[in-house]
């Protein structure tokens, strides 16, 4: 995430805007780690490939009016989290079903032979979970993904303060057990 592969990566969404097909594959191959990383910690493993495909869906309709204000990386990463936003929108409006997916998940990512490293995993899933949507997403933004508050908060569409405040409160709550 070095200012040169944000350049890099926001004159390549400016190639793909105008139409260059070279360009929009390398775009998407330099930024579809972040989007599925983004999208993982706010809806879930589970959901990732579904809501990164609708990103860059949604992409692909708003490249050619991409000027280039902000790094590709942020608008792009600002264009997942209105996915994820929807979605969330989308499945409140339906019945939900019981959220038992983090034995699955934990027990696919921790190695068989070491309980400890499944129930730290589980605990730590449980815990980001349990924080309200705005403080997960902050958190992950800057603690998990490495982004700068300032980067957050365009990603976010807040202002840099309510970002700190967010992480702040993360932390709060993480130290707490609350959630």
């Amino acid at each position: 995430m070095s200012r040169s592969d944000d350049a890099y990566v926001t004159d390549l969404a400016l190639k793909a805007g105008r139409g260059d097909r070279a360009a929009l594959t390398e775009f998407i191959e330099h930024t579809q780690d972040d989007v599925w990383r983004l999208l993982a910690h706010l809806a879930g493993r589970e959901y990732a490939d579904d809501l990164t495909q609708e990103t860059y869906l949604r992409v692909l309709k708003s490249l050619p009016r991409f000027a280039g204000r902000s790094s590709a990386r942020t608008w792009l990463l600002s264009l997942a989290r209105r996915t994820w936003v929807d979605s969330v929108r989308h499945d409140m409006a339906r019945p939900r079903k019981a959220h038992a997916e983090y034995e699955d998940v934990a027990a696919q990512e921790a190695s068989a032979d070491s309980p400890s490293v499944w129930l730290e995993v589980m605990d730590a899933r449980a815990m980001l979970e349990a924080l309200a949507p705005e403080r997960r997403e902050a958190l992950v933004l800057t603690q998990v993904l490495g982004y700068t508050y300032e980067e957050a908060a365009k990603i976010a569409g807040v202002r840099v303060g309510t970002i700190r405040s967010r992480v702040a409160r993360a932390r709060q709550d993480l130290v707490a057990g609350e959630g």
